[in-house]
């Protein structure tokens, strides 16, 4: 078995984007909207941040006390979107119960929108007209492409249909002219369908779901899955029961984490080419 390294594929990302975030006469700014203090999305976005700060755009910091009302923060986000160079705002998720998530991802302006959260956005993509997509989505498919592979007669079956992995993904499959099946909750025969397939897009969440005598000898395992077991991050595929069997595996941590980050990163770096482009027209 091979372990595909996300870290790599990232860091080559990183570089371009680097590269061509240096040419640009402007610097560009990202924001990630910080909304009380879980331990967790402090981690995330400091990392978000230093990846950003790392290839030359300049993060603006936004946070908010967890008490902040939806009219607030939709005020607010309408402040962020005016920010000279702005060319990408998120929402750290997930928000505080209390707070309208829908609202909130609907005022990040959809030229900004780098999670393709927001309905605009998001319908752009699913309507093929969007130049950004979704980053956990289009990271995995990232990682598949590293391996050079011929997906077409290839069966690809994608777990689960989130906002953030299974659908977009399934619909980037589906842009290439592919035609994956998808596994949900109440799918019948999953057991067989997931046997048979020869590449398993997860993103369901569901700690090491996946194991070995479920998968075929051979089989490419794009995991894309997080969950919490004993103050740890593992995935939806069981490595270690996995690793005689898989032919290549994206582990939890290290494999499409780091990919996703480098994507938002690249969906701020086409939002600044675009604003670039505006200013010279």
């Amino acid at each position: 078995m091979q372990i595909i390294n996300g870290k790599k594929i990232a860091e080559e990302i990183l570089t371009k984007i680097k590269s061509e975030v240096a040419t640009l006469p402007f610097t560009p700014v990202f924001c990630d909207i910080l909304v009380g203090e879980d331990p967790s999305s402090v981690q995330y976005v400091k990392m978000k941040a230093n990846a950003a700060t790392s290839v030359g755009i300049k993060f603006h910091t936004a946070n908010f006390p967890s008490a902040i009302t939806t009219d607030e923060l939709v005020k607010e986000i309408k402040l962020l979107n005016k920010i000279e160079n702005m060319c990408g705002i998120i929402a750290q998720l997930p928000l505080e119960e209390h707070i309208d998530k829908r609202a909130i991802l609907d005022a990040i302006s959809p030229d900004l929108d780098v999670d393709c959260l927001g309905v605009v956005a998001s319908n752009k993509f699913y309507d093929g007209e969007n130049a950004l997509g979704f980053p956990s989505a289009m990271a995995c498919m990232t990682v598949l492409d590293s391996l050079n592979l011929d997906l077409k007669n290839k069966n690809i079956v994608v777990l689960g249909q989130g906002d953030l992995v299974g659908r977009p993904v399934t619909a980037l499959l589906k842009f290439r002219g592919l035609d994956p099946k998808i596994i949900r909750s109440k799918t019948e025969g999953r057991e067989k369908l997931i046997k048979d397939a020869d590449v398993i897009i997860s993103g369901i969440g569901k700690g090491k779901y996946i194991t070995g005598d479920m998968v075929k000898d051979g089989a490419v395992l794009i995991d894309a899955g997080t969950s919490e077991s004993n103050g740890s991050i593992v995935g939806d595929i069981d490595l270690e029961s996995v690793k005689e069997i898989a032919g290549f595996i994206s582990p939890v941590p290290g494999g499409v984490g780091p990919v996703t980050v480098a994507t938002l990163l690249n969906n701020v770096l086409i939002v600044a080419k675009n604003l670039n482009k505006n200013k010279h027209e």
